[in-house]
């Protein structure tokens, strides 16, 4: 019975070391995730989980799975890189599902490209490299901290997404612009729709520095008196 329940090539103690690396690859998984679930990415800690897992189990299915096979009909053909190889593909559909483009943005990148790392790392504690599974873990973790405090180009804007409808355009416009200058706020995509009774709607998805907020912006236009509605909207 024993011998059915485990492949000749394989003991009880490989079996337990086996359930040990997809274990700690479940850890290395949830560490990466815990860091994308506090800034409210679509994949957070159960998915890096199911990757870190599926991947280390995929590794370790690559490489001790057909060792009685391979006896049988010799070692010509035999790649135990074959199942693992795939992994490296196949994660790429699940990370194409989290990227999305919102007008001039695009979203989801580093979440793809994350959850394409944290696949690896399940290869590399599948294959039994925990040293170099756990050392990727913490390396990623930190780059994902220290990247979000330091912010350079298109990262280190968020997105904001405004609407307000102006009754004199002419009057308006210039001095909108100047402030929206002042505060180092750009304007990534515009749409306006004019009114039978001559308003203007102005619908605006702006790049604003993350250290700021759109308060100065939506106080100045509350403001002004030629301004009839404002609404900030959910950037979807």
């Amino acid at each position: 019975m024993g011998d059915i329940l485990v492949n000749q090539h394989v003991s009880w103690l490989q079996i337990g070391e086996f359930f040990l690396r997809i274990i700690v690859a479940c850890v290395c998984g949830a560490c990466i995730g815990v860091e994308r679930s506090k800034r409210f990415k679509e994949a957070g800690i159960r998915t890096h989980i199911m990757v870190c897992f599926a991947a280390a189990l995929m590794m370790v299915v690559s490489k001790y799975a057909f060792g009685d096979v391979a006896g049988v009909f010799g070692d010509h053909g035999a790649d135990p890189a074959r199942i693992a190889a795939q992994v490296v593909t196949g994660v790429s559909f699940l990370g194409a599902g989290v990227i999305f483009r919102n007008g001039a943005t695009v979203k989801g990148l580093t979440t793809a490209a994350g959850i394409w790392a944290t696949a690896g790392i399940g290869l590399a504690v599948g294959a039994g490299m925990y040293i170099i599974g756990v050392a990727a873990t913490v390396v990623i973790v930190v780059l994902q901290f220290v990247m979000h405090k330091v912010q350079v180009g298109v990262d280190a804007f968020s997105i904001s997404h405004l609407q307000f409808t102006v009754s004199e355009d002419a009057a308006f416009r210039q001095p909108f612009l100047d402030v929206l200058k002042e505060h180092k706020i750009q304007i990534a995509e515009t749409r306006m729709e004019a009114k039978e009774n001559g308003e203007i709607t102005y619908d605006l998805i702006l790049r604003v520095p993350r250290q700021d907020s759109l308060e100065a912006i939506t106080a100045y236009l509350m403001e002004s008196k030629i301004v009839k509605t404002v609404s900030v909207l959910p950037n979807n």
